[in-house]
């Protein structure tokens, strides 16, 4: 969201570092700085505080404060969560364990089911039941609750999630529960699956509403604190947090249901890369993050990211779905794995280089960092492979410890397999590539897509070092690398629309189409999203957008169906038929005639709009500027050292060392090995093979301009 003469600041906070970003108009300052764990907040001042004296502002001038972070997502996975109860239905104590009966790898005997939030022995029931049409089968039992609130005093309960059998379609037993415990408790924190996650499927909606009680206390403290820390420093703008959909909402929102936030880092990153690739004119873009901790692939068609109503949080095996925990949310969909610069590299029983999933964090952090970390890190690999600058390393911010770096992938890796110290850190740098490559396939083939018929659009503070290795892995031949990289996921909090979806269960079939229900549920739905969407947009026009998620009778899962905006009558029940087999053919490549068909959840989106930009002219060509330096590069196929020649990236104008591997130094603003703000806009390279010699040929790609991705060896390419 955006409005002249705004002074907007976004603040993304990941395991490693926190990016900060700021703009007024056409001016683009960033921090990146270490993530302080136990107290994110103080990263999170210290970096605004640092940005605005670059700026020569104040926090009173600031006017948009946006912020997303994994932090909910790392209580999930790490389990640093409150102590957090469930109550069911009597006779449903164990939903969580039960899950949908399915069986992630069927012919694993000693699969490992993720470990549920809740143990059992704090899964509670109380008498009560509703029916599918939510009329009362079983009075709810108010004396069992009452003495089940003692109990939870007794086992020193922070936090509980109600989930009762149909409350998607009367809530009124949980919410009764709520108003008798908050009498007994007040300062327990209590979550309604029937607000949370109104949906039919009982095990993903219990699964949702224990994960919102489960980071709420954390959260919402945390949330809480940086609040009264900006007002204390005279903060009178407005404070917007981005959810796991890639929309903004209000911060008391967030802290009321702060398991949208689970995705909220990454779906920055997907907007900044979306943005990226309509400006490049690229409708097919493949969306490479990587970061201190995690890596994130996302597939971008026609500029949008893909999205899904149900992500998997901590999955036992990486890229196996039904693997993690369910959480039922919109979300950008994109797989996620523990491939950061701080993953931490080893060899496993039978001396194969291994990478992550554990990560050195910022605290210790990887062994260069000199803060006690002891065991080698990707980052450790880049540096003793000469890709990063030990003296530039986040702008200069932090200095690294070379021989440090070099100790620690001794130990650990290279003596263990009789190799060199530069080739043990090629081995890491191999294999944390090779990981990142295989989500990439997963995730394309998981989605019907040809993922070398993408453009990669590589960002985070690590990315852009391994983008041509992950590139030529899975076949792209254009690679786009943009400025800001490192802090992209920032930048594009800048860029998302303050937007609310509800999804909301009532079922009916359309040969008995109830077009007044669906009118009135949808008019409900719609007045809710737009109370809480309309605070936020500052006078911005907004827009809705309708859906039905529809099937077969006795499918298992729904089709999304797009409504139209205005009341439903008897007559639309043919266009929804007709549309539901449009999409339902495109996706099987038939439809089945004269089937019965129902819905089963509907959904209303209110947003503010989000401009897409325009696509850039081409650029010419120019001469590359004198290097500022030269430094030697490790390069592991050939295993000798090349002299590389450094430019610092504001330097060089659009087109220029066309035909050349270039390196780029890092700039004031940058992190890494490269810089990501200069005049030459957006960066554009191409695959090139020729007589065996793979590089990347710098060009003007779509007028985005120069380029090149950390630092390879510099040769002119034979065309």
């Amino acid at each position: 969201i955006k409005v002249a003469n705004d002074l907007r600041i976004a603040v993304d906070i990941g395991g490693t570092f926190t990016d900060v970003v700021l703009e007024e108009g056409a001016r683009r300052l960033t921090r990146k700085l270490l993530t302080t764990p136990q107290r994110p907040e103080e990263a999170v001042l210290e970096g605004v505080r640092l940005i605005l004296g670059d700026a020569g502002k104040a926090f009173g001038d600031i006017t948009v404060f946006v912020h997303g972070t994994t932090l909910a997502t790392n209580a999930v996975i790490e389990r640093r969560g409150a102590r957090t109860a469930l109550i069911a239905t009597e006779g449903f104590r164990d939903v969580l364990d039960i899950a949908n009966e399915s069986r992630y790898d069927q012919y694993d005997l000693t699969i490992e089911k993720p470990r549920p939030l809740v143990p059992r022995a704090l899964r509670f029931t109380v008498p009560e039941r509703m029916d599918v049409h939510g009329k009362v089968r079983l009075p709810l039992d108010e004396a069992a609750v009452l003495e089940l609130a003692k109990q939870l005093k007794t086992e020193g309960i922070e936090s509980v999630a109600i989930a009762f059998m149909h409350s998607y379609v009367n809530p009124a037993h949980e919410r009764r529960v709520r108003n008798i415990l908050k009498a007994e408790l007040p300062d327990l924190w209590v979550t309604l699956s029937s607000e949370v996650c109104p949906e039919v499927r009982e095990y993903e909606r219990t699964s949702t509403a224990v994960a919102n009680a489960y980071v709420q206390p954390l959260m919402d403290s945390y949330l809480a604190r940086m609040q009264a820390a900006f007002v204390a420093e005279k903060f009178k703008g407005t404070i917007y947090l981005v959810t796991s959909g890639g929309g903004l909402t209000a911060i008391e929102t967030a802290r009321r249901f702060p398991v949208r936030l689970v995705e909220s880092g990454p779906a920055g990153g997907a907007i900044f890369a979306a943005q990226v690739a309509a400006r490049a004119g690229e409708k097919r873009a493949l969306s490479y993050d990587m970061g201190g901790t995690t890596a994130k692939i996302c597939l971008i068609d026609d500029y949008q990211p893909h999205t899904a109503r149900l992500f998997e949080v901590d999955r036992a095996a990486r890229f196996l779905k039904g693997s993690g925990l369910p959480v039922r949310i919109p979300v950008i969909e994109m797989v996620e794995i523990g491939a950061g610069g701080g993953s931490i590299a080893r060899l496993d029983a039978l001396k194969r280089v291994t990478v992550g999933p554990e990560s050195a964090g910022a605290e210790p952090g990887p062994a260069c960092y000199g803060r006690g970390g002891k065991h080698p890190a990707v980052t450790d690999a880049n540096v003793v492979l000469g890709t990063i600058d030990p003296a530039h390393f986040a702008g200069g911010s932090i200095a690294l410890d070379i021989d440090a770096a070099r100790g620690a992938l001794e130990r650990d890796v290279a003596e263990g397999i009789g190799l060199s110290t530069e080739m043990g850190a090629y081995a890491v740098y191999e294999m944390v590539s090779e990981n990142m490559a295989s989500a990439a396939r997963v995730h394309a083939v998981e989605r019907g897509s040809v993922v070398n018929q993408y453009t990669l659009v590589a960002f985070g503070g690590g990315a852009p070092l391994h983008a041509a290795r992950v590139a030529e892995k899975i076949g792209v031949q254009r690679v786009i690398v943009p400025p800001n990289a490192g802090v992209g996921s920032a930048v594009g909090f800048l860029a998302a629309p303050v937007s609310y979806e509800l999804v909301r269960s009532r079922y009916m079939r359309l040969d008995t189409f109830d077009a007044a229900g669906a009118t009135e549920l949808l008019n409900e739905m719609s007045a809710e999203a737009t109370a809480l969407v309309t605070p936020g947009a500052r006078g911005l026009p907004t827009f809705e957008r309708r859906v039905a998620f529809m099937r077969y009778v006795g499918q298992g899962h729904e089709i999304m169906v797009t409504l139209p905006q205005r009341p439903l009558t008897e007559a639309d029940t043919q266009a929804l038929r007709e549309a539901y087999e449009k999409d339902y053919a495109v996706l099987f490549e038939r439809h089945i005639p004269n089937a019965a068909i129902e819905v089963l959840s509907w959904s209303v989106q209110v947003s503010t709009e989000a401009k897409r930009p325009e696509v850039q002219g081409k650029a010419g060509t120019a001469p590359a500027p004198k290097p500022v330096g030269r430094r030697p590069v490790f390069d592991g196929r050939s295993g000798k050292s090349a002299e590389v020649p450094v430019y610092r990236r504001e330097s060089l104008p659009p087109g220029s060392g066309s035909g050349y591997y270039v390196s780029v130094s890092s700039g004031q603003e940058a992190q890494l090995d490269y810089a990501y703000q200069g005049s030459a806009g957006l960066v554009g390279l191409q695959y090139a093979r020729r007589n065996g010699e793979d590089g990347f040929r710098v060009h003007g790609s779509g007028g985005l301009g120069f380029t090149s991705a950390g630092v390879m060896p510099a040769r002119a390419l034979d065309e």
